[in-house]
C-alpha cells in the first residue's frame, strides 16, 4: 500500500504518519465467510418492536450514526451554552439539529435542558422525504400530548426520565431527513440508520398509531416482548451450587432457539436501601386497573408503603368486592419501607386478563401512603408477576396508563428509607450476585460470562430492574428474567458457576426454547449471529476510555449494563465521573460513528439523574423500557463514595458492525476520574467479518492514482496535520488530503461474489455540509452527504453503502463522484473498498 504522499515531519515525533494509522484502523482480519443475501437491512420502522424475535439477524446493509452537541474541541462543552448544538442556523432562525440524505431511519431522539423541562427549546420540526411528518412543542410531544404513536413510553419527559427527554418513535424515510428546533437546545442526540437501498422502506406515517407495539413495550419488565414460540418447552433445574462449585444443564439439542431464562435464589434479599416517590391519602382512597393471568389461581397484590406512619389500615377491593386489608402496624421510628401482601382468592380473578385494584381508607395516624404496586398471579403453583404500578409525581404517565386515580390526596413527593435487613445476609446476598456466574455455550462455544446480578440488570445488589429485555422482581422470591432470543444449531448447555465464597441453596432455574429449523442455516452462512454478554471489572485507568466492548467479526451491539463505583472522596462532586461521552468506533475506523456529551445523557437521563421537583436530588432511579437508572449507594449501602447501576439498550438503534466495534465511555472529562467499573454488554455477533477489504486508493499518492485511474478535475492539493476525533484527538496526524469541485473519478478491484459495497473515505471535515452524488458504472447509487464539520479535529473517516444491484457478479467498477453545485469543494485523502460477503484477499500494492 503506497504510503509516499504521507510524511511525518523528523522534528514532530509525536505526529503519527497517516497511512501507518489508517492501515490499521481500516485492515480487516483474514477469513471471513460468504454471506448470500448481505446488503440486507434491519427491521423498518415498526417493525423494529415487532420482531424482537428476529434480533439475531445481522444487519451489513446499514450503518447507524448520530448527531449531537459533543464539545468538537475535545473538552466537556458538550451544550451547556449550546456552542456545537446546531449544524447551522437556518434562514428563519431555526437550529439545525440532523440533516440526512437517502434511506434511513431516526431510531432515538434525546434532549436534556433544565432538569424539569425542555420547554425552552420551543418547537420541534421534523422532515422526512420532503414531508414534515411532526411538528409542535417539543415539550407537549414529550409529555404525549400529541397523542398515539407520540405517547409514553414511546415518548418520555423529565419526570419518566430523571431530567432527560426522550423520543423512540422509529420514523424511516426513503429519501432525506431534517431535524430542527426552534431554539438552541443545548444537549441532544439524534442516532439513526442509513441503508444501502430503499428496499422495504415506506416513509413513516404519522397516522399509524401502532397500537399493539404500545402495549407491548408498556409490560416491560413484565412480560416477553416476542410472539409466542410454537413448540416451547420449560427444562427446570434446582440449583444448589456449592462455593467453588458449578451446576451444568444441556439443553435440548437440535435446531433451537432459547426464548426466556428464569432464574430464582430465595436466599437473596432485596438491597434494603432505595429512593421511590409515591402519594399519600386521607379520608377517600385509591384505584388502579391491574393486569393479571387469565388461568391464575389467585392474585397476590405487594404494595410499598413508609412504615413511618403508623396504624395504617387501608381495605382492598378487587373487582368492586373486598378482598382483604393493609395494615402497617406500629409506626417505625425514623420512617422506613415496608411491603404489605395480600393474597387475592380466585373466584375474585379467575378467568379475567384485567381487574379494578382499589383501596379504601380505614385509619391511621396521620394517612396512608403508597409507593409502588407489585401485581403477582399464581400459575401452575408458581407466583408470575403480571404488572407493576410505580406511582407518584414522577410517574404521571405510568400513572395514567393504570387508570390510576387517588381521592383525598394529603401528600406526594420522594423518599429514601431502608428495609430491616440483617447486614450479614445483606453482603452474603451482593456476594451471590456479583458471584455466580452465569455461563451459556453455544454449539461448543461460551459466549455469555457474566456475574447474575449484572446480567439481569443489577450488579450492585438485589434492585428492582425493569427492562424490556430483562428484569428483577425484589419481592419474596422473585424471579430474575431475560427475553433474549438465544440461538443454536446443535447444542446449548447453561452453567452457573459460583465463585462467591457462598453456598447457594434452595434456587431454581427455567430455560425455555423452541425448535427453530431457520437457525441452522443461518448460523452457518452468517446472516445470524450467537447472543453475547461481554462482561468485565476492572479499576479505571486515567487518560483511558471505559471499554463496553471490543469485539472482532460481524455483528450488532444492543446494549448494556453497568455499574460505576466512584472513586472520588467527599469534598468534591463526587458524580464528576458521569462527565464522561460515549464513544462508539464501528469496523475500525479511526471515526467515532456515535459521540455522546455525558454518560447520563447516554442512559437517556440529565443533570446526574436529577429529581428536579424534589430539590435537586441526584441518582434518582427510574425505569424506561431501553434505559434507566437502577440504584444510587452510599456508604450506608456498603459503597465508598457514591455508586450507580444504569442500563441502556439500543433495540432501534442496534449498532451494527462487519469488521469489528470498539464501544467505550469516558469516566469523566477525559477520561480523569478514578472509580471502579464493570459493564455487561449484548451483542450478537459471530467471529468471521462480513465484508473484506478489496482495494485502496491512496489519493495523495501518484502512483495509485495512475494504477486506479483516478481524475479529479480542478483538485488542491495539501498536507494536514490535524488529529480525528474521540479517543485520538491529541494524537496529530499528518497527511496529503485533496478537494474539487469537479467530479472525482477511479476505478477499483472488488469480489465478484461481493452482496454490495461499503467506499470509505478520510477526509478533510474543515468545511461542512459536503454532499456529492455518486455513480457506479454510470448508474446513480445515491448522494454521500456529510453535514458534519470541525476545526478543532479536521480528520474524518466516513462511509457510503452501495447496493448489491449495483456491483453484484463484477470484479471491478468505476465509481464516479459528482460535488453538488453550491456545496464546499469534495474533499479526500483515502478510499478504501470494501466488498460485502466476499472472501477477505489481501490488498495488493
Amino acid at each position: 500500500m503506497p504510503e509516499s504522499s504521507f510524511v511525518a515531519p523528523k522534528s514532530r515525533s509525536v505526529i503519527v504518519v497517516l497511512g501507518l494509522v489508517l492501515a490499521l484502523v481500516v485492515g480487516v482480519p483474514a477469513g471471513a465467510a460468504p454471506a448470500p443475501g448481505v446488503s440486507d437491512k434491519g427491521p423498518v420502522g415498526w417493525d423494529v418492536y415487532r420482531s424482537i424475535d428476529g434480533l439475531a439477524r445481522m444487519r451489513p446493509g446499514e450503518q447507524v450514526k448520530q448527531f449531537s452537541s459533543f464539545d468538537r474541541a475535545g473538552n466537556n462543552d458538550d451544550g451547556f451554552v449550546g456552542t456545537y448544538s446546531c449544524l447551522r442556523e437556518e434562514a428563519n432562525g431555526d437550529c439545525l439539529l440532523a440533516d440526512a440524505r437517502g434511506p434511513g431511519e431516526v431510531s432515538s431522539i434525546w434532549f436534556t435542558y433544565e432538569s424539569t423541562s425542555v420547554a425552552a427549546i420551543g418547537r420541534i420540526k421534523i422532515e422526512l422525504d420532503g414531508k414534515v411528518v411532526l411538528q409542535g412543542s417539543l415539550q407537549d410531544i414529550v409529555n404525549g400530548a400529541k397523542g398515539a404513536p407520540f405517547v409514553w413510553p414511546l415518548v418520555g419527559n423529565s419526570a419518566d426520565t430523571m431530567g432527560g427527554a426522550a423520543i423512540k418513535v422509529p420514523m424511516p424515510y426513503t429519501t432525506s431527513m431534517r431535524i430542527t428546533t426552534e431554539n438552541n437546545p443545548h444537549f441532544y442526540h439524534v442516532t439513526y440508520r442509513q441503508f444501502a437501498d430503499a428496499a422495504g422502506v415506506r416513509t413513516f406515517n404519522p397516522a399509524d398509531k401502532a397500537t399493539d407495539v404500545i402495549q407491548r413495550l408498556r409490560g416491560f419488565g413484565v412480560r416477553d416482548p416476542k410472539p409466542a414460540a410454537p413448540g416451547a418447552r420449560v427444562q427446570s433445574a434446582a440449583v444448589d451450587v456449592p462455593a467453588g462449585s458449578a451446576l451444568s444443564i444441556p439443553l435440548p439439542s437440535g435446531a433451537r432457539r432459547i426464548t426466556q431464562l428464569n432464574l430464582r435464589l430465595p436466599q437473596v434479599i432485596a438491597a434494603p436501601g432505595m429512593s421511590d416517590d409515591g402519594r399519600a391519602y386521607g379520608q377517600g382512597g385509591s384505584s388502579f386497573t391491574a393486569t393479571v393471568a387469565p388461568d391464575n389461581d389467585g392474585v397476590r397484590i405487594t404494595r410499598r408503603v413508609d412504615a413511618g406512619i403508623g396504624e395504617q389500615r387501608a381495605d382492598l377491593l378487587v373487582g368492586g368486592r373486598p378482598a382483604g386489608q393493609f395494615y402497617s402496624g406500629p409506626a417505625r421510628a425514623g420512617g422506613g419501607w415496608l411491603d404489605q401482601v395480600v393474597e387475592v382468592p380466585a373466584d375474585l380473578t379467575r378467568g379475567r386478563s384485567q381487574v379494578q385494584v382499589a383501596t379504601r381508607f380505614v385509619s391511621s395516624a396521620e394517612d396512608v401512603n403508597e409507593f409502588r404496586y407489585e401485581v403477582h398471579s399464581k400459575v401452575g403453583g408458581q407466583w408470575v408477576r403480571t404488572d407493576v404500578l410505580d406511582l407518584g409525581h414522577n410517574h404521571p404517565n405510568e400513572e395514567a396508563v393504570h387508570g390510576y386515580r387517588v381521592d383525598g390526596e394529603r401528600w406526594a413527593g420522594l423518599r429514601r428509607f431502608r428495609y430491616p435487613a440483617d447486614p450479614g445476609q445483606a453482603t452474603a446476598s451482593e456476594a451471590v450476585l456479583e458471584g455466580l456466574r452465569l455461563r451459556l455455550t453455544f454449539d461448543g462455544q461460551t459466549t455469555v460470562d457474566a456475574p447474575v446480578g449484572e446480567f439481569f440488570g443489577s450488579g450492585l445488589g438485589k434492585y428492582a430492574s425493569r427492562t424490556l429485555l430483562h428484569a428483577i422482581d425484589t419481592t419474596e422470591n422473585g424471579a430474575f428474567t431475560a427475553w433474549w432470543p438465544m440461538p443454536y444449531a446443535r447444542s446449548a448447555v447453561a452453567e452457573l458457576v459460583n465463585s462467591s465464597g457462598v453456598p447457594v441453596t434452595g434456587g431454581s432455574l427455567e430455560v425455555t426454547s423452541a425448535p427453530d429449523s431457520g437457525v441452522t442455516a443461518g448460523l452457518r452462512d452468517g446472516t445470524l449471529g450467537y447472543f453475547h454478554a461481554t462482561h468485565h471489572r476492572a479499576e479505571t485507568v486515567s487518560g483511558k476510555d471505559w471499554n463496553f466492548l471490543t469485539a472482532q467479526g460481524r455483528g450488532v451491539f444492543y446494549g448494556v449494563t453497568s455499574s460505576m463505583r466512584g472513586g472520588i472522596p467527599p469534598g468534591q462532586n463526587q458524580l464528576n465521573y458521569l462527565e464522561g461521552d460515549e464513544r462508539m468506533y464501528p469496523n475500525g475506523s479511526a471515526s467515532p460513528a456515535i459521540h455522546g456529551t455525558g454518560s447520563e445523557d447516554f442512559y437517556e437521563s440529565g443533570w446526574y439523574f436529577q429529581d428536579g421537583r424534589d430539590g435537586g436530588v441526584e441518582g434518582v432511579p427510574y425505569a424506561m423500557p431501553q434505559a434507566g437508572l437502577v440504584s444510587r449507594e452510599d456508604a450506608s449501602d456498603g459503597c465508598q463514595y457514591v455508586c450507580l447501576n444504569a442500563y441502556r439498550l439500543m433495540i432501534g438503534d442496534g449498532v451494527p458492525f462487519g469488521n469489528g466495534i470498539e464501544f467505550d465511555i469516558e469516566h469523566g472529562d477525559r477520561s480523569s476520574m478514578p472509580a471502579d467499573y464493570s459493564s455487561t454488554a449484548y451483542w450478537y455477533g459471530q467471529s468471521t467479518p462480513s465484508m473484506s477489504q478489496s482495494d485502496v486508493v491512496e489519493v495523495g499518492d501518484d502512483a495509485s492514482r495512475s494504477q486506479h485511474g483516478y481524475s479529479a478535475p480542478g483538485e488542491t492539493r495539501e498536507s494536514l496535520t490535524s488529529t480525528f476525533e474521540g479517543k485520538r484527538d491529541r494524537t496529530p496526524v499528518t497527511g496529503t488530503t485533496t478537494a474539487t469541485t469537479q467530479p472525482v473519478t477511479f476505478t477499483a478491484r472488488v469480489d465478484q461474489a461481493n452482496g454490495g459495497l461499503r467506499l470509505h473515505r478520510v477526509s478533510d471535515q474543515a468545511q461542512a455540509f459536503q454532499h456529492a452524488r455518486v455513480f457506479v458504472n454510470d448508474r446513480l447509487v445515491g448522494e454521500w452527504y456529510q453535514p458534519l464539520g470541525n476545526t478543532h479535529s479536521r480528520w474524518l473517516e466516513d462511509s457510503f453503502d452501495i447496493p448489491a444491484s449495483a456491483t453484484a457478479g463484477q470484479t471491478s467498477v468505476q465509481v464516479r463522484l459528482e460535488p453538488v453545485a453550491g456545496a464546499p469543494a469534495w474533499s479526500a485523502s483515502r478510499y478504501t473498498v470494501f466488498s460485502q460477503g466476499a472472501p477477505t484477499q489481501p490488498a495488493q500494492d
